[in-house]
C-alpha cells in the first residue's frame, strides 16, 4: 500500500492535525508545502485538491480527500495502529463533542484572535480583549468535560487531543493565554503530559 501525502503548511494547525494522526498510527508519509498565504497564491491547480484552496489535503492510494477532521478519521481507520477513538459509543460521541466545540469557538479565537493578533507588530488591543471570555468559555467547556489527566478521556489519546493541541500550543504562548491557564490546572496537566508525546516533538514548527 502507498504512503499517503499531506498538502498543507508547516505552522497549519489543521495540518499539523492529520500530522499528528498519522504519526500516533506510526504511518510513514509524504509532506507537500503548500502556502495559501503566498502572494501568488496556492500552485496552480491545487483547486483539484480543494476547491476552497485551503488546507490540508490528503492523497492516499489515488483517494483524495480534504477537511483535517474527516482525513484524521480516515487515518484512523485505514491504518493499523492504536485506535484514535474510542469504541464505546458515549466517548465517542464525547470526542466528537470536543473537536466540535475546538472547530466552531476555540480555533478562531484563541489561534487568530489571540495568537496571531498577539503576533503583530501592532496588535489590535480590543480585539484581543473581546476574544478573551470566548478563549476562556472555551477552556472551561472542555475541561468540564475531561474524563482523564493524561489525555481528554483517559490514558490514549484520541482524536479530540490531537484536535486540541496545536490550537491549545498556540494560545498558551502568548501572555493572554498564560494568564487564563492560571485558572485551569487539568489542562496544564493534559499539556505537561501531551506535550512530551513524539509526535508533539515530531510536527512542532
Amino acid at each position: 500500500m502507498a504512503s499517503p501525502t499531506v498538502y498543507g503548511a508547516s505552522y497549519s494547525v489543521y495540518a499539523r492535525i492529520v500530522r499528528l494522526a498519522l504519526k500516533e498510527k506510526g504511518v510513514a508519509y509524504g509532506f507537500e508545502e503548500v502556502d495559501i498565504f503566498a502572494e501568488d497564491g496556492p500552485p496552480a491547480g491545487y483547486e483539484k485538491r480543494h476547491p476552497f484552496l485551503k488546507i490540508p489535503a490528503f492523497e492516499h492510494d489515488g483517494f483524495r480527500l480534504y477537511e483535517a477532521g474527516a482525513i484524521a478519521r480516515y487515518i484512523d481507520g485505514a491504518f493499523p495502529g492504536p485506535a484514535l477513538m474510542p469504541s464505546d459509543l458515549r466517548r465517542r460521541a464525547r470526542a466528537d463533542q470536543i473537536v466540535g466545540i475546538l472547530d466552531s469557538y476555540a480555533y478562531r479565537t484563541w489561534v487568530w484572535d489571540i495568537y496571531v493578533e498577539r503576533s503583530k507588530p501592532e496588535p489590535d488591543e480590543a480585539k484581543i480583549a473581546e476574544a478573551l471570555p470566548r478563549a476562556a468559555t472555551c477552556l472551561a467547556a472542555i475541561e468540564a468535560l475531561m474524563e482523564g489527566d493524561a489525555c481528554f478521556l483517559g490514558d490514549a489519546p484520541t482524536l479530540a487531543d490531537l484536535h486540541a493541541a496545536p490550537m491549545f500550543d498556540h494560545l498558551r504562548r502568548t501572555p493572554e493565554g498564560e494568564r487564563l491557564l492560571a485558572d485551569h490546572p487539568r489542562w496544564r496537566k493534559w499539556w505537561s503530559r501531551m506535550s512530551e508525546r513524539p509526535s508533539l516533538a515530531a510536527t512542532q514548527e
